[in-house]
């Protein structure tokens, strides 16, 4: 089977994790126990790059997909139009049994007509910090976005986001920008966590721009209180907020496909986006897995369980077109 040199490193570090012995563990995994040191051996002496395939397989039908598996992912793709290919792939991989590539869903959907384009756009967002976030409610992102509702005016949108985990903690339509709703959201947040006095010690940071509610001496006195310390992004960058600005321009390529005329109907509307946002949505930047699966630390067990799946759905499609081809 063939492996790309991240994969084969996830390999290692799962049998090195295994509470079972290495040879159990290979046996499990239908793993040569020479093919497993020789990358091993390979990794010590020239690293990730060392483990990529020193020459190409010469075929691949051994990897052909079944028809069953094929009306699957269109069966998956019909029931959930939202999905891209990529989100299908891991949807089937998590919840189907059997492992298929984006790209193999890719090229079933375009065959069957199902590819187009999106109804809206996709903003890439420079996101990522010079020292990364290592665990939840280690910074918090908050940002407001606004939404116009017919009759009512506008209505702002105050958001608390787990940096670490994307995962959206608290939120509230609030008709003004206050300091007081970003205190209230706050609260909101801690509630959430299970927080409730902050020590300093603990690290706990708040991200947000440079607004004038961000900036007031009311919410500098409640967040010293709290023990919460306080970054403010560079003035006239907001990139530096780019997972939280990323977030609110997603949602709205989704919610504003949609007309309102009372705060209430938009509030159920938003609340199901962030229900799927957190719990359905696969995150392509957080190994595409939910926000909930990483804010509550779900993620080893995942992606050690699809590698062995990967495993297991190649060694049957490989017997099963051996045995065919014979």
């Amino acid at each position: 089977m063939k492996f790309t040199s991240s994969e084969k490193l996830e390999i290692i570090k799962l049998v090195e994790d295994s509470n079972l012995s290495i040879r159990a563990t290979l046996r499990e995994l239908k793993l040569n126990r020479s093919t497993f040191y020789e990358w091993c051996r390979r990794y010590e002496t020239g690293g990730l790059n060392a483990l990529e395939d020193r020459k190409r397989q010469s075929g691949r039908s051994w990897n052909r997909i079944s028809a069953r598996e094929r009306e699957k992912v269109l069966y998956i793709a019909r029931k959930l139009p939202e999905k891209s290919s990529r989100e299908i792939a891991f949807e089937i991989t998590d919840k189907y049994g059997f492992f298929i590539s984006e790209s193999s869903v890719y090229r079933i959907l375009k065959e069957e007509g199902l590819i187009a384009s999106p109804v809206y756009s996709v903003v890439e967002a420079a996101d990522k910090f010079k020292h990364p976030t290592t665990r939840i409610n280690e910074l918090w992102q908050t940002d407001f976005t606004y939404f116009k509702i017919a009759n009512w005016g506008w209505y702002y949108l105050s958001t608390i986001m787990d940096d670490y985990s994307r995962f959206i903690l608290s939120w509230r339509l609030c008709s003004t920008m206050k300091a007081m709703d970003v205190r209230e959201t706050i609260e909101d947040a801690k509630s959430f966590a299970g927080i409730r006095k902050i020590k300093v010690k603990s690290g706990l940071r708040l991200l947000s721009d440079n607004g004038p509610c961000y900036i007031s001496r009311d919410l500098k006195v409640y967040l010293d209180d709290q023990g919460i310390s306080h970054t403010r992004g560079r003035p006239y960058h907001p990139m530096t907020q780019g997972k939280i600005e990323r977030y609110h321009r997603s949602m709205k390529n989704i919610i504003l496909l949609d007309n309102y005329y009372t705060p209430e109907e938009l509030e159920k509307r938003i609340a199901e986006w962030v229900d799927y946002y957190n719990y359905n949505r696969y995150h392509e930047s957080i190994e595409n897995i939910t926000p909930a699966d990483k804010y509550y630390g779900r993620a080893d067990d995942i992606l050690r369980r699809r590698i062995k799946l990967k495993f297991d759905t190649l060694r049957k499609r490989r017997k099963r077109n051996l045995r065919r081809a014979n």
